[in-house]
């Protein structure tokens, strides 16, 4: 995207979550403990991926992209398709995605990466209009 930055991938976390559940001493409860929120979202609102599950390698990961920011108002938290991105990079001065990778079979989940997108201009917080009465 044009105006990605501040991108940090987390695959070395990942990496070592890994490592440290098939050669270590974490147990796989400690690694695949996803919220039931995060799985209910990864099933009606995640972008499936070619991925394989690291862990059960039974069913291919789901992402899920996360936006927050000050000047999103109330869509800050919420998630969005890859594709809506571009269009809010343009509409917003600043917010940041978080990317999330979740298995729906055995829950394993992890922050793949995150960045800040945006246009630069700083805009104020939208207010939510009140209905008319």
């Amino acid at each position: 995207m044009w105006s990605q930055r501040s991108v940090v991938v987390y695959g070395l976390q990942r990496r070592a979550a890994l490592e440290e559940l098939f050669h270590g001493g974490a147990f796989r409860s400690d690694l695949c403990d996803a919220d039931p929120y995060t799985l209910r979202a990864a099933k009606h609102h995640g972008e499936a991926t070619e991925r394989l599950c690291p862990v059960c390698r039974k069913e291919n990961l789901t992402h899920l992209t996360y936006v927050f920011g000050d000047e999103l108002g109330h869509l800050s938290g919420r998630i969005r398709a890859t594709r809506e991105l571009e269009s809010m990079a343009h509409e917003y001065g600043e917010f940041t995605v978080y990317v999330v990778e979740v298995c729906q079979n055995c829950e394993w989940n992890h922050m793949t990466m995150s960045f800040v997108l945006g246009d630069g201009v700083a805009r104020g917080i939208p207010r939510r209009r009140r209905a008319e009465a």
